[in-house]
C-alpha cells in the first residue's frame, strides 16, 4: 500500500484495517455509464483507493447534465464523458487505475470489456443495456450493483451474488417499447442520482471487503421528496436465471451480421434503394436529418406503427445518441424483422458530416 495517510480513516474502522484497504486496491470494478450515476459511483470508489476502475460511456457532455453529473463543468461540454470521468478522478486519486472505454455498452462489445473485472455498476437508463448487462453477468457469474432514477425517486439492489437472483428475476422482460422514459423525457432531480450513486459504491465497498449485508434479493426504494425509504424483497427465479444464462452463452458464441453503424455505413445506408430510415427521437429535437426515405416515429410510438412495416425490408434507426435506437433495434428483431440496423453513436456523431 503505497499511501496509508490518505485512507488512514476508513483503515482505522476495525471491519476495514490494513487487509481491508488492499482489498480495495486489488478490486477490479466496471461501471456502465458516466452520467448522473456514474459519477458519484466513480467519485465515492476512486476516493476510497479501489485499485482498477472501467468506464463505458460513449456519450460526450451537455450543458444539460451539469446540474447532477459533478464531474463535469462547462468547458466539459462537446467532449467524451468518459475520458473527462478518467482525468478528474485521477485528479482526486492519481494512485488508482482507470481503464477508458468510448463507446456504448452493446451486444458486439459486451463480452470483450467485462472479462478484466470482479463487479459491474449499471448506471444506465435504458432498459435494453440493463437486459444485457444482465445476462451479460449470469454467464459470467459477476454480480452488478443496479440503480434506477425517476423525478424524485430512485432504486438500488445488488444482482447475481453469490448465486442470488438476477435483474431478470426482479423485471421479467416485456417484450415491450412502453418502457419508464428517461430523464431527458421526464426530469429529475439533480441531487436524487447522486444520492443513489452514493447507495451504489456503498454496495460495492462492501461486496469487495466482505462485510455489512448486501442488498441481494432486495431492492430498496428512495422517495426523495417526502424522506422515505422502503425495502421489498424478492426471490431467485430459477427460469429467469436460466434464460439469461441461455442469451448470454448465445450472445458470446453468435456471429451476428454487424448491427451497429459507424457514422459512414449510416449514410451508406440511408443512400440506399429501398431502405427505411427512422428517426426515434421526439419531434422537436434537433439536428434535423431529413432524407426521401427517412420518417420520424418517437421510440414510443414505434410499436404500433411497427404493425405496418413489412419484416423482411431493411430498416436503419437513429437517436440522438444511440441508446434508444438501440431499444428500438433490439425490440424489432425481437418481433421478427430480419434486417434491422442503427447508428451506434447516434446523431450526433455525424456533427462533423452533415452537410
Amino acid at each position: 500500500m503505497t499511501n496509508k495517510t490518505r485512507y488512514s480513516r476508513q483503515i482505522t474502522l476495525p471491519e476495514i484495517g490494513e487487509q481491508g484497504q488492499l482489498k480495495l486496491l486489488n478490486a477490479r470494478v466496471l461501471v456502465i455509464g458516466a452520467g448522473g450515476l456514474g459519477c458519484p459511483v466513480l467519485q465515492n470508489l476512486a476516493a476510497a483507493g479501489v485499485g482498477s476502475l472501467g468506464i463505458v460511456d460513449g456519450d460526450v457532455v451537455d450543458e444539460t447534465n451539469l446540474h447532477r453529473q459533478l464531474l463535469y463543468t462547462l468547458k466539459d461540454c462537446g467532449n467524451s464523458k468518459a475520458e473527462t470521468a478518467k482525468k478528474t478522478i485521477l485528479e482526486l486519486n492519481p494512485e488508482i487505475n482507470v481503464n477508458v472505454f468510448r463507446d456504448f455498452f452493446t451486444t458486439e462489445n459486451a463480452f470483450r470489456i467485462v472479462q478484466d473485472y470482479q463487479i459491474i455498476i449499471d448506471c444506465t437508463d435504458t432498459i435494453a443495456v440493463r437486459y444485457l448487462i444482465n445476462d451479460v453477468a449470469v454467464f459470467k457469474k459477476i454480480p452488478v450493483v443496479y440503480a434506477s432514477i425517476y423525478k424524485f425517486q430512485g432504486q438500488v439492489s445488488v444482482f447475481n451474488y453469490k448465486n442470488g437472483p438476477s435483474y431478470r428475476c426482479l423485471f421479467p422482460e416485456q417484450e415491450s417499447l412502453k418502457v419508464v422514459p428517461n430523464c431527458v423525457e421526464s426530469g429529475v432531480l439533480g441531487v436524487l442520482p447522486n444520492t443513489l450513486g452514493a447507495f451504489q459504491a456503498t454496495e460495492v465497498l462492501k461486496i469487495i471487503l466482505e462485510i455489512g449485508e448486501v442488498l441481494s434479493g432486495k431492492l430498496l426504494v428512495y422517495d426523495a421528496l417526502h424522506f422515505q425509504t422502503q425495502i421489498i424483497e424478492f426471490a431467485r427465479n430459477p427460469k429467469a436465471i436460466e434464460k439469461g444464462f441461455i442469451n448470454g452463452s448465445q450472445l458470446l458464441n453468435s456471429k451476428k451480421t454487424i448491427k451497429n453503424l459507424s457514422p459512414e455505413a449510416f449514410l451508406e445506408k440511408c443512400n440506399q434503394a429501398g431502405i427505411i430510415v427512422i428517426d426515434v427521437r421526439e419531434l422537436e429535437e434537433t439536428p434535423e436529418f431529413k432524407r426521401e426515405n427517412s420518417i420520424q416515429i418517437p421510440l414510443k410510438e414505434l410499436e404500433e406503427y411497427s404493425k405496418k412495416l413489412d419484416k423482411n425490408k431493411e430498416i436503419v434507426l437513429f437517436c440522438q445518441t444511440g441508446q434508444r435506437s438501440e431499444a428500438a433495434m433490439n425490440y424489432l428483431q425481437n418481433s421478427g424483422f430480419i434486417g434491422v440496423f442503427h447508428l451506434a453513436k447516434g446523431i450526433e456523431s455525424l456533427k462533423n458530416k452533415l452537410q
